[in-house]
């Protein structure tokens, strides 16, 4: 790549992060939050270490990867950007728990009782304790992962997995995650946000912790996520363009 296209890619990354920001910022001020109230992650799968580079310089420093696999040689390449944080925000596979924990500076992914335990043994191989968030399946699309809870009837029956998880000694439950489905419904996609809000709230009244992280909102609904009480917006396609094979 020449100088000219690198400052193009350079400049337009930053362009796309500058246009997120106000536009996350806009989506707070609707609702009455400050802007600083939510982190926003660059989502950085598939992405070049250059254009982390380039986010990086822009001023984002969160960066979240699908696959331990494809992280690990970012997270070295990038070592001499000690304030870049990376989180997982892809599903956890069990026989990669062990390479996960430890990597990142959070994992959104946790999506079942058995990833919890593998994760918290190997931290405490290492006798540290690794930050997670707990991913809640509060739409019902039976392809999305997580703990079943879109129908508040079942909460009261998962509170003992929740409990199991949260007393994990060397794990650090943070809050939950979720996905919303990909479709046109902005009322349903809203539902599904304000949905895990609920169950944040459900949990914290009945299982202590820090309960306060709410991970939602990618690039199609992620004004929407803000303004149902996100924390965490996980953007990619807004801020890297368009990856080959996207949709």
């Amino acid at each position: 790549m020449t100088i000219a296209s690198r400052t193009t890619v350079t400049d337009g990354i930053a362009g796309n992060i500058l246009r997120v920001q106000e536009t996350m910022a806009a989506a707070a001020r609707r609702v009455g939050r400050g802007r600083d109230s939510i982190l926003l992650v660059a989502v950085s799968k598939g992405q070049p270490a250059g254009h982390i580079q380039a986010a990086h310089a822009a001023g984002v420093r969160d960066f979240g990867e699908n696959r331990v696999e494809e992280a690990g040689p970012k997270i070295d390449e990038l070592g001499d950007l000690p304030d870049l944080r990376w989180h997982l925000i892809g599903h956890v596979q069990s026989r990669k728990a062990d390479r996960a924990s430890g990597r990142f500076d959070l994992i959104h992914s946790v999506d079942r009782l058995k990833i919890a335990r593998l994760l918290d043994a190997r931290a405490a191989e290492s006798d540290r304790r690794q930050p997670v968030l707990l991913e809640c399946n509060v739409s019902g699309e039976v392809s999305k992962a997580g703990w079943p809870m879109s129908n508040p009837e079942v909460w009261p029956d998962r509170m003992r997995e929740i409990e199991e998880v949260v007393g994990c000694a060397h794990l650090e439950v943070r809050g939950l995650m979720t996905m919303a489905p990909s479709t046109d419904d902005a009322d349903f996609v809203r539902s599904v946000f304000s949905r895990l809000r609920e169950l944040r709230d459900y949990i914290a009244r009945r299982v202590p912790g820090d309960w306060y992280e709410l991970s939602m909102g990618m690039t199609d609904d992620y004004e929407l996520a803000v303004e149902e009480g996100a924390t965490i917006v996980r953007i990619g396609r807004a801020i890297f363009g368009q990856r080959q094979g996207d949709r």
